[in-house]
C-alpha cells in the first residue's frame, strides 16, 4: 500500500516543518511520496497521477482548506477504487479532524497512517453559480462566509482568532434578508442572516456550531440563523458549548437535499474556502470515501 502525501507549507500561522516527514514514515513501516506543493493549483495534477498509477491513498498536511482541495482533487475522475483521506493537522484551521478529537501533533497524526483505523465518511456537493465542489466539514451562506472573506485579509500569527475576529467586522456591514430554504420535506421562509450546512460539529477555528452531527448517517444538520444582528452577542457564546439550538434565533433540520435561495450578493464557503455567491444547492453522499483516524 502505497500513500500520496501532499504538503501544504503555507498552511497554518508558521511555516510548518516537514523535513523530518520522510523520517517519520519511514520508521513507521509506511510507503509514501511526499510532495510539498507550491501552489494549491498544483494538488489536483498531483492527486490525478497517483491514481493513474494506482493509488488510492492520500494524506494532506495543513488546515481545512488543505483538505478541501485535496478531497476535490480525489473525486475529480470519479475513481472505481475506494478512497482512503488522512489529515495531518498544521493549519490554521484544524476544524475537521476536531470532531474526532485528534491531536495536532505530527508524529500523532502520522502513526495513524500506519495503524489504519479506517472510518466510513459521508461528504457534500455543493453546486451554484461557480460551479461544483465537493466538502467535508461545512458549508454556509451568509455572514459566516463573509466571515472568511474578511479573514483571508487578517495575519494568519493571530491563529484561530482570526476567524473570531473576522466574525465581529463582517456582521458590523452585513445585513439580513429574505432567504428560502428547502431541507428534504421542510421549508423554512423568512428573513436570516446565515445558514449553514454541517457535515461535521466544529466550525471557525473550534466552535461547536453542529453538536448533534454526524459523519455516517448520510444527513447534514442545517441551521438557519435568524432576527437583528445584535442576537450574535447572545448566540456567539453559546457557540463555543454547542448550546445554542435553544436560542430563538436558530432553528435546526436535518436532512439529505438542500436548496439554499439567497441574494445574489451572498457569499458562499465550504471548509473555510470562499467558492462564490447566490443560491446553491447541497448534496449528502453518503458513505463515500474513508478516513484513518
Amino acid at each position: 500500500m502505497r500513500w500520496q502525501v501532499i504538503i501544504n507549507p503555507s498552511a497554518g500561522s508558521r511555516t510548518f516543518n516537514s523535513t523530518n516527514l520522510p523520517e517519520l514514515f519511514s520508521e513507521r513501516g509506511i510507503d509514501a511520496d511526499i510532495h510539498t506543493s507550491t501552489d494549491i493549483g498544483e494538488v489536483s495534477g498531483v492527486i490525478s497521477a497517483a491514481q493513474g498509477r494506482g493509488v488510492n491513498h492520500f494524506a494532506g498536511v495543513g488546515g481545512d482548506g488543505t483538505a478541501h482541495h485535496l478531497l476535490n482533487a480525489m473525486m475529480a475522475n470519479q475513481p472505481q477504487e475506494r478512497q482512503t483521506l488522512a489529515l495531518i493537522p498544521a493549519g490554521s484551521g484544524g476544524d475537521f479532524v476536531r470532531t474526532f478529537g485528534h491531536s495536532s501533533d505530527t508524529q500523532t497524526a502520522v502513526d495513524r497512517l500506519g495503524d489504519m483505523d479506517r472510518y466510513g465518511i459521508d461528504i457534500g456537493r455543493i453546486e451554484g453559480s461557480f460551479g461544483s465542489r465537493y466538502f467535508l466539514n461545512a458549508a454556509n451562506a451568509g455572514v459566516a462566509a463573509a466571515s472568511v472573506r474578511t479573514a483571508e485579509r487578517l495575519p494568519r500569527s493571530i491563529g484561530t482568532m482570526r476567524y473570531t475576529t473576522a466574525f465581529w467586522g463582517a456582521l458590523s456591514r452585513f445585513r439580513q434578508a429574505g432567504v428560502v430554504v428547502d431541507i428534504d420535506r421542510h421549508r423554512f421562509d423568512g428573513e436570516a442572516i446565515n445558514v449553514v450546512v454541517a457535515n461535521g460539529q466544529f466550525f471557525g477555528g473550534g466552535l461547536n456550531i453542529a453538536p448533534r452531527a454526524t459523519l455516517v448517517d448520510g444527513e447534514f444538520d442545517v441551521q438557519v440563523f435568524s432576527g437583528p444582528r445584535r442576537n450574535a452577542f447572545t448566540v456567539m457564546p453559546r457557540l463555543l458549548f454547542g448550546s445554542h439550538l435553544t436560542h430563538r434565533a436558530v432553528r435546526r433540520y436535518v436532512g439529505r437535499t438542500i436548496t439554499i435561495n439567497v441574494p445574489d450578493a451572498w457569499p458562499v464557503e465550504a471548509d473555510g474556502e470562499l467558492l462564490g455567491t447566490g443560491s446553491v444547492a447541497v448534496t449528502a453522499i453518503p458513505d463515500a470515501l474513508d478516513f484513518i483516524i
